[in-house]
């Protein structure tokens, strides 16, 4: 990644997989990941990579030095694993890049080296094997095989129900329709809340969560002002993200505490409404006995559920038998 580009977002996403390392390949490589002896990693300074075949301003994004298990006992050996990060729309830029990277690890490491690609804006089959072939004169010369996870394209519902917490926080990337994706969002950010792990962690994927989610211009403000209600019932301070406020406080005692009646009343009222919405947009016309049934839903956990649950219903019937009405 070229230094002069670097942006905060891509510093943030090296952050997440360095500190959820392990989960990361698991979750989309665990074919590989069962080759690794994951619970020691170290992390190459990247200044060891500051002069690669390309120039001196392009630095690698994440290098990772491991114990690579063999078939028999007390047959190991160090391996690299080479992640990049890519933001651009377009395989062509990393693919042209990708072959340099490898030969010059393998030739200042003498280690083996497995490349990996995150994708952020190109989904291709989700996850995958490309190859990348050098050619003379149109006759094949060199390929390098890469695997590669394409977010946008992977299933969000899918890891937001899942149990790896890294998953759930990468959720916000990865596909859904564009009105669940509010729904989608607060869900993620209310089970990052409710998960044992540090607040720093916490922290971490919640502002992962916040950064990247792709949300329609005309709901981000709605999507705010959830997250912002649910935490403190006000704007929290800066320094905190929302998942660290609302695991702090409680969400419901944040809501119970900050925000007058009348107003968290007008709040209800809007989610019934957007449990509605969502499920009519969905299946079609729906029964006038629900509607009544779901009006005299007053408490903040039940009506979060039930939008939860209209948004990852995959029918009507789904939803009637997963809410019990």
């Amino acid at each position: 990644m070229d230094m002069s580009d670097a942006t905060d977002h891509d510093q943030l996403f090296k952050e997440v997989i360095r500190e959820f390392f392990p989960d990361f390949l698991r979750l989309f490589f665990p074919d590989q990941a069962a080759r690794f002896d994951l619970s020691q990693v170290h992390w190459l300074d990247k200044e060891l990579f500051a002069d690669p075949p390309d120039g001196p301003r392009h630095l690698l994004d994440l290098v990772a030095e491991l114990t690579l298990l063999g078939g028999g006992v007390g047959d190991t050996s160090l391996a690299l694993i080479h992640i990049e990060i890519e933001s651009a729309e377009s395989v062509t830029d990393i693919e042209r890049r990708l072959p340099d990277y490898y030969f010059y690890l393998r030739r200042t490491s003498q280690k083996p080296v497995l490349p990996l690609v995150v994708f952020l804006k190109v989904g291709l089959d989700g996850i995958g094997i490309r190859e990348v072939t050098d050619r003379f004169d149109g006759e094949p010369v060199m390929t390098l095989r890469y695997r590669y996870v394409g977010l946008p394209a992977l299933p969000a519902a899918d890891y937001l129900r899942g149990d790896n917490w890294l998953g759930i926080a990468l959720s916000a990337l990865m596909k859904s329709p564009s009105n669940l994706r509010v729904p989608f969002g607060v869900e993620a950010i209310r089970r990052l809340g409710d998960s044992p792990l540090s607040d720093g962690k916490k922290s971490l994927l919640g502002d992962c969560i916040e950064t990247y989610i792709d949300i329609p211009d005309e709901d981000s403000k709605r999507f705010q002002d959830i997250l912002e209600a649910n935490a403190t019932g006000r704007v929290p301070a800066m320094h905190k993200t929302r998942v660290q406020i609302a695991h702090e406080k409680g969400i419901e005692k944040g809501i119970e505490e900050g925000i007058e009646k009348g107003m968290e009343e007008g709040h209800h009222r809007g989610m019934r409404a957007a449990v509605t919405e969502l499920l009519e947009a969905k299946f079609g016309p729906i029964p006038i006995e629900f509607i009544e049934w779901v009006g005299a839903v007053t408490d903040q956990p039940s009506l979060r559920r039930l939008l939860v649950a209209a948004g990852t219903a995959a029918s009507f019937e789904e939803f009637r038998l997963s809410t019990g009405w």
